[in-house]
């Protein structure tokens, strides 16, 4: 009976690894006839396992969805992997799911075996989440799901969406995919009535239903759409953009520049091209030094120029002679080093 009950647990744990499998195979791996894997195939139907037969030569067999939820078998790495991703559910991310995250977390904990508890029950009594302030911008779950469905189904979404600025537009588009990382969700659909292809964060969506018609599918905007949002919101979307140099591998760049606040592409062993956006010079100025990174502007010009007028101011301020050049002269007198004047 242990052997039996054994058999059926690793049996289950097959066809949840895979979405197929031959009779053969699973009689195989298993070291029994295909008789057996019947049987058992049927005993695991007669314990609420939705196994479906597939017809062909050889033959087959699926685990299915159905109505109801039975007893989900993981083991130890998975068990852990899903209580961490639970942890960080239920401490942001998607608003309207925190509770049901809570709520699922305590229920695998309590059947967990002790050797799991004690490592996952470690994990949350020494993890301190690092929480959005109240009312901070949250995805909502229902949007976020609705989004969902309409980029499966192909179906036209209507909503309103709140711009930086603070404006609201009514939008119609044919939603494509949802990008997320770990503070935000973005919608890349292709806006109707402008007749292009948009980034919108799914926090300022608002829902106007009813949606639809249906759609034929456009060809993307790029096959990375990762790095197509990435550059959307931390680069096309500023007035102000920049292309610098920086003197470190990309590895270390990539571990101080998000993807939300720049792009970053190899340029050798030593070095990296960091593309981003800002509303001003000024800001795109303490941007870049912030990096930590030495790093050598290729464009636009105007940036250079700033960057000296603020080293001249700086300079100043430490009751220091400006240093000689070119420029030196063109840089604002004593009387003016307290004002940045921001373009227009």
């Amino acid at each position: 009976m242990l052997e039996t009950s054994a058999r059926l647990l690793r049996l289950l744990s097959m066809l949840q690894a895979h979405r197929e499998w031959s009779g053969g195979d699973l009689a195989e791996r298993l070291g029994v006839t295909p008789r057996t894997v019947r049987r058992d195939i049927d005993r695991l139907r007669a314990l609420g396992y939705p196994v479906h037969s597939m017809t062909g030569t050889a033959g087959g067999y699926r685990l299915g969805a159905g109505a109801e939820l039975p007893p989900l078998l993981l083991d130890d790495e998975e068990a852990v992997a899903v209580a961490v991703g639970l942890r960080g559910a239920a401490n942001g991310g998607v608003q309207g799911i925190e509770e049901a995250s809570a709520q699922a977390l305590a229920k695998l904990e309590q059947v967990l075996p002790h050797r799991l508890r004690r490592r996952v029950s470690a994990l949350n009594a020494y993890t301190v989440p690092m929480t959005r302030k109240a009312g901070g911008p949250a995805a909502d779950a229902e949007t976020i799901t609705v989004l969902a469905h309409a980029c499966r189904d192909h179906e036209r979404v209507r909503f309103e969406y709140l711009a930086h600025g603070g404006a609201v537009t009514r939008r119609t588009v044919e939603p494509y995919r949802l990008v997320s990382t770990l503070r935000r969700w973005y919608l890349v659909a292709w806006d109707v009535d402008r007749e292009d292809w948009r980034t919108y964060r799914a926090d300022r969506i608002t829902l106007r239903p009813p949606h639809g018609p249906r759609f034929a599918p456009r060809t993307p905007p790029a096959e990375d759409l990762a790095a197509w949002v990435s550059e959307g919101v931390s680069t096309r979307a500023y007035a102000t953009q920049a292309t610098v140099l920086l003197h470190a591998p990309i590895e270390r760049a990539a571990e101080v520049v998000s993807l939300s606040s720049g792009t970053l592409e190899t340029v050798d062993e030593h070095s990296c091209l960091l593309r981003t956006g800002a509303h001003a010079l000024d800001v795109m100025v303490i941007h870049l030094a912030m990096i930590g990174i030495d790093f050598e502007v290729r464009e636009p010009v105007e940036l250079t120029d700033h960057i000296r007028a603020i080293r001249d101011r700086l300079t100043r301020a430490l009751g220091e002679p400006s240093p000689p050049g070119p420029r030196a002269a063109a840089a604002p007198g004593p009387a003016e080093s307290g004002v940045t004047r921001r373009p227009q």
